[in-house]
């Protein structure tokens, strides 16, 4: 199955937010490149709140480019099989910590938001991912700061597009 196929299948699965699913379907409908950044009307992205639930806190990047607090993710590669795997590895490059472990059940929401060009549109695939207690982070390239937040602090470091991911979160725990 291929990583286009994947995301049809997880959104047509995907629970909630009927007309953002709609939406995103819509588009990979109209676009077979929409998987990859190269499209340029707008792209399916894969990211991963990392979470500790044990300690009641977040693991947030401080994004390079956007200089805005935000879970890890990014764009799909061609090696990522699914959507999830993608998450798990965008997780993983950008926290530094290799034992991290998908929250069970599919996606946890979805955010579609404009971006600076040369594409238009990201079309998030949000997860949640949970790292065990104890774990270490490693900044990567890709960021100017990691930082753990406790639940409660997110709200004044963070847009709303992660506020709400966290609770959707907490929810699903």
């Amino acid at each position: 199955m291929s990583l286009y196929d994947d995301a049809v299948l997880v959104l047509k699965s995907h629970e909630g937010q009927e007309e953002l699913r709609q939406a995103y379907l819509d588009h990979l409908d109209a676009h077979p490149d929409a998987m990859w950044k190269s499209c340029t009307a707008g792209h399916i992205t894969a990211s991963g709140l990392v979470i500790d639930p044990e300690h009641g806190r977040v693991l947030l990047t401080l994004h390079k480019k956007l200089r805005m607090w935000l879970q890890t993710g990014g764009h799909c590669e061609p090696e990522d099989a699914t959507l999830a795997a993608a998450a798990l590895r965008e997780a993983t490059e950008e926290s530094g910590i290799t034992a991290l472990e998908l929250l069970p059940g599919g996606p946890v929401r979805l955010d579609s938001h404009p971006i600076p060009s040369p594409c238009r549109w990201h079309f998030d695939v949000q997860y949640a991912v949970v790292a065990a207690p104890g774990a270490v982070q490693e900044i990567s390239d890709e960021s100017l700061d990691l930082r753990w937040f406790a639940y409660d602090e997110i709200a004044d470091v963070a847009d709303e597009s992660v506020v709400r991911l966290l609770e959707a979160t907490r929810a699903r725990l």
